[in-house]
This record gives C-alpha cells, sequence and structure tokens, in this order.
C-alpha cells in the first residue's frame, strides 16, 4: 500500500494494544500492522481478536522477516530478546523500553555494525529537539526534576532497601533519588525510560543528573527538564496523564509512537 508504513508490534500489552485501538478505529491510516510478536501467542491472538486484528502472532526472531519497523512495546526483562533479531538483519527498531537500554549499550554498537536503524521516540519528554540541537555545541548541565505517583514505587526494591516512607507523598512530594541518569535507570528500570533517553540524546548517562520526587498530588507524572548549554538556557515541564488502561503508564507514550511512525509517510517533516 502507497504512502502506509508496516509495522510489527514487538509485544501487546498496554502501549501495544492502544496502538491497535487507534489503527482499528482508523485513527492511524498510515500504519498496517503486520504482525504481533509475543511471548504468549495465545492471549496476544485472543487480544488482536477485539480490534479486527487477523495478522499472524510471531516470536521476534521473525520479525525481519516481514519488511516492517519492529515497534518494541515490550517489557524491560523482554526488551533485548524483542529487538536483537532485527537490529541484527539491518532492520528499523523503534523502542518504548527504552530503560533497558542503558544496561544493552552494545545493541548500539550491534545496529551500527548491521546497518539498523534504532530509533528512540521522544515524545514523552519535552525539549529533545532543542537538547540536539544544543549538542551539536558545548552542554554544561542538564538536570531532570521528576514527581512520580508514589504507587509506581510501591513494589520497587530501592524503596524498601533503603527504608523510605512513600505515606507522605499523599500530602506533596518526598524526595526518592538523586544521582546519574545510568543510577536512576539502575534502580528503577521500568520507570526511568525518560532518564535514558536524555542522556543519550544529550551529555551521556553519568553526567545527565536524575532527581527523583514521589508525589500523590498530581494527575501523573510531571518531568522538568533543565539545561545549561553555550547556545541555550532552558526550563520546560510537561505533566503527563495516566493511560486509562494502566494507570502506571502516560497516555502520551503510545501517542509518541504514533506521531514517530506517521513521520515515516509524511511530505512535511517538523523536528531536527
Amino acid at each position: 500500500m502507497a504512502g502506509v508504513t508496516r509495522i510489527v508490534l514487538g509485544g501487546f500489552g498496554n502501549v501495544g494494544q492502544q496502538i491497535a485501538a487507534r489503527v482499528s478505529a482508523g485513527q492511524a491510516d498510515t500504519l498496517d500492522i503486520v504482525a504481533i510478536a509475543a511471548r504468549n501467542k495465545a492471549r496476544a491472538a485472543e487480544n488482536a481478536a477485539k480490534f479486527g486484528l487477523d495478522v499472524p502472532v510471531i516470536d521476534a526472531a521473525d520479525a525481519p522477516h516481514y519488511d516492517a519497523i519492529l515497534v518494541e512495546c515490550a517489557t524491560y526483562d523482554g526488551f533485548r530478546d524483542v529487538v536483537e533479531p532485527t537490529l541484527r538483519a539491518g532492520g528499523h527498531v523503534i523502542a518504548v523500553s527504552v530503560g533497558a537500554l542503558a544496561v544493552n549499550l552494545d545493541l548500539i554498537d550491534i545496529a551500527g555494525d548491521a546497518g539498523a536503524t534504532l530509533q528512540i521516540a521522544g515524545g514523552t519528554l519535552p525539549g529533545l529537539d532543542i537538547i540536539r540541537a544544543a549538542s551539536e555545541d558545548e552542554i554544561t548541565s542538564v538536570v531532570l526534576t521528576s514527581h512520580i505517583n508514589p504507587a509506581s514505587f510501591e513494589h520497587e526494591s530501592f524503596i524498601h532497601d533503603n527504608g523510605i516512607d512513600l505515606a507522605p507523598a499523599a500530602d506533596g512530594p518526598v524526595p526518592i533519588f538523586e544521582g546519574s541518569a545510568r543510577e536512576a535507570a539502575g534502580h528503577f528500570p521500568r520507570h526511568f525510560n525518560v532518564a535514558v533517553t536524555l542522556g543519550l540524546v544529550g551529555i551521556g548517562l553519568d553526567r545527565t543528573q536524575v532527581r527523583i520526587r514521589a508525589d500523590g498530588t498530581l494527575p501523573g507524572a510531571r518531568h522538568t527538564l533543565s539545561v545549561e548549554a553555550s547556545s541555550v538556557s532552558l526550563e520546560m515541564t510537561s505533566q503527563n496523564y495516566p493511560s486509562p488502561q494502566n494507570n502506571r503508564t502516560s497516555m502520551v507514550v503510545a501517542l509518541s509512537i504514533l506521531a514517530a511512525l506517521r513521520r515515516e509517510s509524511a511530505t512535511l517533516r517538523i523536528g531536527s
């Protein structure tokens, strides 16, 4: 189909199903879902049927055979298994679970050696285009301050190991962590895709600083980004709203992927 971008959904949880819902409702008519890669094939096929999707449910190892962009929307634990076959085959991957990339940085080299594309859709974080522009000269500091609903941290070992009381977060922000983006991704791998994205686009995972606050007074995650550079000084804040299907995922995550895919067939492209 001319002007249509073929995609394989690498995972079919909340984000994958949000994308499928948009496609099936005709809200993303430039996309064609040609397969779903999933560990639990029976459950994926059952969920796909709810959206009128009659496509093969495959192993991630078979995704390169479909001549399509692989949209990774799996989990932190499944990230490498989902994306590596397509990268080794020289394909194009758009990644969601970017926090996993912090401990799988060799995938970038694998992609380079194979002539593949590993793309991070950054629509969940403000200011990435201007940081990319600023990094063409000198950036001196990047600080991300994130306010996250305390319920997202309830089962994190970092909270229990450090004896952090989340109860006061119901009334206002409670400091949880301060350190590098690499450390944030290591302690909270399922929550800080944004920290890894920010580190990779700017001055690196170790120089990018992250401050985390548990805050139950907000409707979703709030990220404030402060940058000092030779060309620009900026502070930007985004208030993300939770997905109706899963309040631990921001609604804008799936929309960020859709926006990135829409550019593939766009005549006019905005963004550096």
